[in-house]
């Protein structure tokens, strides 16, 4: 059982987790959500489609301009007060790695903190434990936020991943943030080369067997780009075939940009699965 806000989630139910960045620089959209009204539109949207998670980011992952604490909450915290205004049943996530955002965005109203650099401020887990929130448990290879894999190494990957992940999970449920609203994410492309987050795509079953949900933030990422030689405004084929995989394999939660198409793949594989029949079964039965 996944419970997030209100919602409670079945072991094999998909949930989509829509990206809204409160950044003028994000490397998918530019900017495109920046500004409040584009962004509400853009949840609204999202929702429509079938997201059940919309996903605030106040900081692109990336190198760019030095993002300060203050001006990272004042991109995300009056919005998701905003959001839990129009949209009361939805999950509100926000991507952040700093405990002083996380406080601010909890009493705003998030019901998920997503760590997308691996615990490097502990803090956050605490905040976590202090409002009952969600977490998301990201393996980022020790990296720091912001910056690029150089060379980086790893014996086995997946181990890493593993140990990483059920670590800050485990920390995560002593502090007191609720078993069921704690999740693990191998962290795609954070601290990791192109063949890494292959292996760890085709390994994902492994995460899987831990009984932790597993969410993935595979989006038109550079180990799509790279696999496939494709700039970031042609990687959606790319970045659904890694959905199905994924999919396939276990995982829970997908963090994305396109969710109606994702949608579309996550309901295939679970009829594929055995898990959800035919919207339509009219074929050879007149």
């Amino acid at each position: 059982m996944l419970r997030l806000g209100s919602r409670e989630f079945g072991t094999h139910e998909p949930v989509i987790m829509a990206i809204v960045n409160r950044t003028p620089d994000s490397f998918y959209d530019q900017g495109a959500t920046f500004r409040d009204e584009p962004a509400l539109a853009r949840v609204e949207q999202a929702v429509a489609e079938g997201a059940a998670i919309i996903d605030i980011g106040g900081v692109k992952a990336g190198p760019g301009e030095e993002v300060t604490a203050e001006e990272e909450a004042r991109r995300t915290v009056g919005f998701v007060a905003e959001v839990r205004r129009r949209f009361p049943d939805v999950i509100i996530s926000v991507d952040t790695w700093r405990a002083e955002v996380g406080r601010a965005v909890c009493e705003a109203g998030a019901d998920l903190l997503n760590d997308a650099w691996g615990g490097v401020d502990p803090g956050l887990a605490e905040v976590a434990a202090r409002y009952r929130v969600g977490l998301v448990c990201t393996h980022a290879g020790g990296a720091q936020p912001r910056t690029r894999p150089h060379r980086i190494e790893y014996d086995d990957v997946m181990a890493d991943i593993l140990d990483v992940t059920v670590g800050l999970a485990e920390r995560a449920l002593a502090l007191g943030v609720p078993r069921e609203s704690i999740m693990i994410d191998p962290g795609h492309d954070f601290g990791k080369n192109t063949r890494h987050s292959l292996e760890a795509t085709r390994r994902l079953d492994e995460m899987v067997a831990t009984g932790w949900p597993v969410l993935v933030s595979l989006s038109n990422k550079d180990f799509v780009g790279e696999t496939l030689d494709r700039p970031v405004k042609e990687r959606v084929v790319g970045t659904l075939a890694t959905t199905a995989v994924s999919a396939w394999l276990g995982a829970q939660v997908y963090r994305v940009h396109e969710v109606a198409e994702t949608r579309q793949v996550l309901e295939m594989v679970s009829a594929i699965a055995g898990r959800r029949a035919p919207a339509v079964a009219r074929r050879g039965l007149a």
